[in-house]
């Protein structure tokens, strides 16, 4: 039996494997190694471990008040960091009682939708790039991920933080044409994910690394990797917030269950978020009036706890804030589907070929922030 220690991304220490997944995929970031015992080319025992990217930011919200911190939100998962600052606005207007306007209400549905459009095409990199290599389609995926970093920059300046929501609203609404640009990439969107789909149902992938119901609970995992063998779990129907009730989301439901399963559940999921968009859209078109509300200099949260869960691109994700009263957060827990994947992943290799590591740590979509936040 040997050790040997594989790096993701594109930093690596001195003797470790460099396990790259593409330019374009969300561990290109790094700070993640995997030390797997192997015999004769199969794992045996695997250990995942994150990096120092720990910005205390549980800590931090302790010392920023309720407006700060939706700029610490953003950083977890920022390859979706519009659902970070929305989860942490959305459990703050709980606790507060407060309502956002309707047509914010309804931008902030398009605008997390429009997110995990980039997160799941962002999980999908890895197909083209490396797993079933075709240099066409992967230059048509960056393309269209490059067209929506852009799309998202024209409406809050920024391409990857975008910083537009506030508690009570966003910042301020929507440019003129924009719906229209957003309408036209997501059924660019869906023409890629059906390409990718095509690769991995063509290609003769093994099947490996099977999630059980067993370590689902176990891991606590949630999102496409869950509804990826068979089981329904999506908050958007289950716990609506938003305008999620009005729209009713229909899930995409898998039943293998295996490495190749979960990288098609992102893409076959893209098509039903461009439904939702074309919804939300449509809404939205018919819907007048502010997209924030005034509020005073200082925000105050009246004592108590409050806990809201949201279903962001990874899965399910949970914002835990207990108040004294004061302007800034007693506490803040965070709840993110990213350290659960990292977890499942840990058990699932053992027993997978060494050559098939790409394959299995590509199905489990984290991102290293949302791991050590």
């Amino acid at each position: 039996m040997t050790s040997v220690t594989y790096a993701l991304g594109a930093l690596v220490r001195p003797g470790a494997r460099a396990l790259r997944l593409g330019a374009e995929h969300p561990s290109q970031a790094g700070l993640v190694e995997i030390v797997v015992t192997e015999a004769d080319g199969i794992v045996i025992d695997a250990e995942v471990r994150p990096g120092a990217i720990h910005r205390c930011v549980e800590k931090l919200c302790e010392v920023r008040d309720y407006r700060q911190i939706l700029s610490l939100a953003n950083r977890h998962d920022w390859h979706a960091s519009f659902v970070g600052e929305l989860g942490a606005a959305l459990v703050v207007e709980a606790a507060l009682g407060l309502e956002p306007p309707e047509r914010a209400t309804w931008l902030r549905t398009l605008l997390a939708e429009v997110s995990r459009l980039g997160s799941h095409l962002a999980f999908l990199s890895a197909v083209p790039e490396v797993l079933v290599a075709d240099a066409g389609i992967a230059a048509r995926l960056r393309s269209v991920r490059a067209r929506l970093r852009e799309l998202t920059a024209d409406y809050t300046g920024n391409r990857v933080h975008t910083m537009i929501v506030r508690l009570g609203g966003l910042a301020h609404d929507i440019p003129s044409g924009w719906v229209d640009e957003v309408l036209r990439l997501a059924h660019d969107c869906d023409q890629v994910a059906d390409a990718v789909d095509t690769l991995l149902t063509t290609a003769r992938l093994p099947s490996v690394a099977v999630l059980g119901r067993e370590r689902i609970a176990a891991h606590g995992v949630t999102g496409p990797a869950a509804r990826a063998s068979g089981l329904d779990l999506d908050l958007r129907r289950q716990q609506p917030s938003l305008a999620y009730a009005d729209l009713r989301p229909v899930s995409v439901v898998g039943t293998a269950g295996d490495a190749v399963a979960r990288l098609r559940q992102w893409a076959l999921e893209v098509p039903a978020t461009t439904r939702l968009v074309e919804q939300a859209a449509a809404r939205l078109g018919s819907l007048d009036g502010p997209v924030g509300v005034r509020l005073p200099k200082v925000v105050r949260v009246p004592e108590g706890e409050t806990y809201i869960a949201t279903e962001g691109p990874l899965g399910h994700a949970g914002w835990f804030l207990v108040s004294r009263g004061d302007k800034v957060p007693w506490r803040l827990k965070l709840r993110t589907p990213s350290f659960a994947n990292l977890s499942a992943m840990e058990s699932l290799l053992p027993g997978t070929r060494a050559d098939d590591l790409p394959l299995v740590v590509a199905s489990l979509g984290y991102v290293v922030g949302d791991v050590a936040k």
